[in-house]
C-alpha cells in the first residue's frame, strides 16, 4: 500500500472517531506537539486539544463530520497534508480543513497541525 493511501486511511479513521462518538480514540491520533487552530484561539499540545474537543464528542449525534479528499506526502514519507470538506449534522458544507500528519513511529501517523476554514456563502450580496 502506498503512503498516500495510508495517510488517507488514517484521516478516515480519525474522522470516524467523531461519528462513533469516541473521544479517547480521537486523542490517540493527536501528537503531543499538536497545534489546532480553533476560531481565534490556538490550541497547543495534545491535552489542550483533547480538552477543547471533548464537548464535540458529548451527546448522541456528531455536530459535524469531515472527509479527506486530497492527500500529499513529502518524498521523505515522514510528513503529509490532508484536506477536504467539513459538513454539519444535516450534511451542509460549512468549512474545509487542512491537517498535517507526521510519521511518529513505524506505521504511526499523528496529526500535528489542524486548521478549518469556514466556507463563503456566495449567495449573499
Amino acid at each position: 500500500m502506498d503512503i498516500q493511501q495510508v495517510v488517507a486511511d488514517t484521516e478516515r479513521a480519525f474522522a470516524r472517531t467523531m461519528a462513533e462518538r469516541d473521544h479517547a480514540a480521537f486523542v490517540r491520533f493527536v501528537s503531543e506537539e499538536a497545534v489546532f487552530f480553533s476560531g481565534t484561539r490556538v490550541l497547543r499540545g495534545k491535552q489542550q486539544v483533547a480538552d477543547a474537543w471533548k464537548p464535540y464528542y458529548q451527546g448522541p449525534t456528531a455536530p459535524f463530520s469531515w472527509q479527506t479528499e486530497h492527500v500529499e506526502v513529502l518524498q521523505s514519507g515522514a510528513l503529509a497534508l490532508s484536506s477536504g470538506p467539513v459538513r454539519d449534522a444535516q450534511g451542509k458544507l460549512i468549512a474545509t480543513f487542512s491537517s498535517v500528519w507526521r510519521l511518529e513511529a513505524p506505521g504511526v501517523w499523528r496529526i500535528v497541525f489542524d486548521k478549518g476554514n469556514e466556507v463563503c456563502d456566495c449567495t449573499k450580496p
